[in-house]
């Protein structure tokens, strides 16, 4: 019996890896499953584990004050260490593009324990956009064993870079799988009965390298467009970076119909994206998400690693120039033809079986 480990500790990591946890603890004769959480995000990832009901064998608890990406990486490396020599998994499954998932595949490295990338295969080609994420993927995919490809693109990426065909495995994306769990008819909630009478625009900005001027083009953009159409609301569940909400506060604050609010639980996060009219975004896992709920998606970057939903028309990517994005945001709201052709668009992200296809590349 195989003895599988999954490494996480962010917010976005636990919403796509806890559907897997699920799916392989339901395969108690074939795997033994054992979850370790960095604690890289706390409240957030907590929240999220007790949406999905995952309870961890470990946490590291590496979060604090002030924290930086050295500090991060060296918790990881250093905590993670014992356990791994202690649990000895046959696999260690890691997620995406975080420093948590980095460390987490390094420490597998110097052990000589096999890496499973979950989202594998994702690429900007430019290692600073997004940053630090375009490298930690990359470097995820050196050391890996098994790549969780979510889409042919990403699979093609891999083969491009000479990863062996035998270990790529074609998945769909579990963001899509966590929509099953989260997204329910009856949901209700203060701040969508406020948005009731208007069309609601989701936001959501935080990128690292967006910090600065190119956050407030943004901001920027998004109050001229709303200044000019009074049937418009917006919520923007804000970051809790320091530096994103004030930029936000200066920029957005006082405008009677756009609420900047605390951080959403996933489950009302999904539920809105469930029912706005179009999102703003500068992340990553909504450029899916959206998609599959229908949504488009105006990506408020200079680059993408997910340019399958470009080809698709379900992502439009808009960069941070206050023009640029004044202009897409306004074409999506005044063109019904335009919004009809986003929003009807084929989701390239997968049919909700991911979960279920990796743990049958693993288990056989």
């Amino acid at each position: 019996m195989k003895k599988l480990m999954l490494v996480f500790g962010t917010r976005p990591e636990a919403i796509k890896m806890c559907p897997l946890v699920n799916e392989l603890k339901s395969r108690p004769d074939q795997c033994e499953t054992v979850v370790c959480v960095t604690g890289q995000h706390r409240e957030m990832l907590d929240q999220v584990l007790r949406v999905f009901g995952v309870v961890p064998e470990h946490d590291l608890r590496i979060m604090k004050a002030g924290q930086t990406l050295f500090d991060i990486t060296c918790d990881v490396l250093t905590k993670l260490k014992g356990i791994l020599e202690s649990e000895r998994p046959d696999v260690v499954l890691v997620h995406g593009d975080t420093t948590t998932s980095f460390a987490a595949a390094l420490a597998c490295f110097y052990l000589q324990i096999p890496v499973g990338h979950v989202e594998a295969g994702l690429r900007t080609r430019n290692v600073f956009s997004p940053w630090p994420e375009e490298f930690n993927r990359q470097a995820v995919d050196i050391v890996s064993k098994y790549y969780f490809a979510p889409t042919e693109t990403s699979r093609q990426n891999l083969l491009n870079e000479c990863k062996g065909p035998d270990g790529i495995y074609v998945t769909g994306n579990t963001g899509i799988d966590a929509l099953a769990t989260t997204v329910r008819d009856d949901y209700k909630n203060e701040h969508l009965d406020w948005a009731s009478d208007s069309r609601l625009i989701l936001i959501t900005a935080h990128r690292r390298e967006n910090l600065g001027d190119p956050m407030r083009n943004m901001f920027r953009a998004i109050r001229r467009v709303m200044e000019v159409h009074d049937d418009v609301k917006a919520i923007y569940p804000i970051h809790m970076n320091p530096a994103v909400r004030k930029a936000a506060h200066a920029e957005l604050g006082g405008f009677d119909r756009l609420r900047i609010i605390e951080p959403l639980e996933v489950i009302d996060f999904h539920n809105f994206l469930a029912r706005c009219y179009l999102v703003l975004t500068d992340s990553g896992g909504i450029q899916e998400e959206a998609p599959s709920l229908g949504k488009p998606v105006l990506v408020m970057r200079d680059t993408t690693e997910r340019p399958e939903g470009v080809a698709a028309g379900t992502l439009r990517l808009v960069g941070t120039n206050e023009d640029s994005i004044y202009c897409a945001f306004t074409e999506l709201l005044d063109s019904a033809d335009c919004y009809l052709s986003m929003s009807k668009a084929s989701n390239p992200y997968g049919d909700g079986k991911a979960s279920i296809r990796i743990a049958e590349a693993l288990l056989g």
